[in-house]
């Protein structure tokens, strides 16, 4: 079997870059490597995805509940797998995934008391690893990115047009929340935490990479 390394953190933390940077990383040193980027939005799999996301279910994230709206990303990285990656992994790739089941731990755990949080993440790493049987993350980094910083680099990125913002993006309580979650889930799990930001300004996308490829390096 293969490696699967998860890139992990909240919207506009800066996953997609990273993702980006490690698998060209690895590359360079001669690893054999493939990448996936999670939700699927091309394929037809994600479709409660981008309902969910779009607010058609609800404008706030707990219009839909934790377990349900796990699903939704659960199904999606099932067919995922199934249909577009489970060939790389079995012979032996290094898997690089921008998001996973890591993130229902960050954005779907939130919704729960803090005391249903372990049986939530016992509940969720069954269902997808033993049930569903996709592969379990070998590293699973956290790039923690403060929500007030990370909610700049999205205004940015959609030119201050909040309208382009999904229900997670637009929630600032929701997704302070999430960092707590998934500050929880770095202690509990052990996923490793990169600091993405200092005095408030993030740190460079160079220094973040290089941060990341020292993670991951024993992993590999």
């Amino acid at each position: 079997m293969g490696r699967l390394i998860v890139i992990e953190g909240l919207d506009g933390s800066g996953k997609g870059t990273q993702a980006a940077l490690l698998l060209k990383r690895l590359r360079e040193s001669g690893k054999d490597v493939f990448e996936i980027d999670l939700p699927n939005y091309a394929d037809n799999s994600s479709a409660l995805v981008k309902m969910y996301l779009a607010g058609e279910m609800g404008n706030r994230p707990g219009d839909v509940n934790a377990f349900a709206a796990s699903t939704f990303f659960a199904v999606d990285r099932y067919a995922s797998f199934k249909k577009f990656w489970s060939k790389e992994y079995e012979s032996g790739k290094i898997i690089v995934a921008n998001r996973y089941t890591t993130s229902n731990a960050c954005h779907q755990m939130t919704k729960l008391e803090k005391k249903g949080w372990d049986s939530f993440l016992s509940w969720l790493f069954d269902f997808e690893y033993v049930k569903l049987g996709i592969p379990e993350p070998d590293c699973v980094v956290f790039l923690d990115m403060p929500v007030e910083t990370s909610q700049k680099l999205l205004e940015k990125r959609y030119n201050n047009d909040e309208s382009k913002k999904d229900v997670h993006e637009r929630d600032i309580d929701y997704l302070n929340h999430c960092r707590d979650a998934a500050i929880y889930a770095c202690e509990k799990l052990g996923w490793k935490r990169i600091v993405c930001a200092e005095g408030g300004e993030p740190k460079s996308v160079e220094k973040i990479s290089d941060l990341v490829f020292q993670t991951i390096s024993e992993y590999i």
